[in-house]
């Protein structure tokens, strides 16, 4: 269905926050910006920011919605005869290799960095964003092989392929934050998912194979 006038502007309203929001936070940190500044710069209210962002930290993880279920959305899509290990490591590897956004792999990436390091609140954010995200995959797991409550494997194959997941963010940010040139890191993190291949067991990599009928 199309997107009417309303949602547009919505949508559109709810981006032009978000985006002051972020400039004043690479530009001064954080916990430098009061909500009342931003409202001030986006020539809004400060009750129009918060119908849109609950908390302040949403307004600097403003794209997380799309991120939490992004595992657990792989998994569900993957490919017949694909294992979840494997539609995981083909989509990171999708992503890393197209020097996508989505992975960090993007110029000023480093200034979003500094702003989560020296913000212990964004940090937590973060980290709560990271349980989020291994409990929807587990979920998805769970779901996809008709696992018991008490079946312990689609927990711990989640938290084997979130690790996955978090050391190539993790990589990626890590090198970002140094300047470096994103097609360098992408060439670097894509050597680097062949190692986490090698690394993980069968048990990972051939759990949750889809049926070919």
């Amino acid at each position: 269905m199309a997107e009417g006038l309303r949602e547009r502007k919505k949508r559109q309203t709810r981006q032009y926050i978000s985006d002051v929001a972020t400039g004043l936070f690479i530009e001064r940190g954080f916990d430098a910006v009061t909500v009342a500044e931003i409202a001030e710069a986006a020539d809004v209210s400060v009750n129009t920011v918060y119908n849109y962002f609950p908390a302040k930290e949403d307004l600097f993880f403003d794209r997380s919605v799309g991120m939490v279920d992004r595992m657990a959305r792989w998994v569900r899509g993957r490919n017949k005869g694909e294992s979840a290990a494997a539609a995981v490591l083909r989509e990171l590897r999708e992503e890393v290799e197209a020097v996508s956004p989505r992975v960090g792999l993007i110029p000023g990436y480093a200034a979003f960095m500094r702003v989560i390091e020296n913000a212990p609140a964004l940090r937590s954010r973060l980290w709560a964003i990271g349980q989020e995200v291994q409990a929807n995959l587990e979920q998805a797991l769970r779901e996809d092989v008709g696992a018991a409550d008490d079946d312990p494997m689609p927990h711990l194959i989640a938290g084997q392929l979130g690790w996955v997941h978090s050391c190539v963010m993790g990589v990626v940010g890590r090198e970002m934050v140094k300047g470096r040139n994103p097609g360098e890191v992408s060439r670097e993190v894509l050597v680097l998912l062949d190692d986490i291949e090698e690394l993980l067991g069968e048990k990972v990599l051939n759990y949750a194979v889809r049926g070919t009928e």
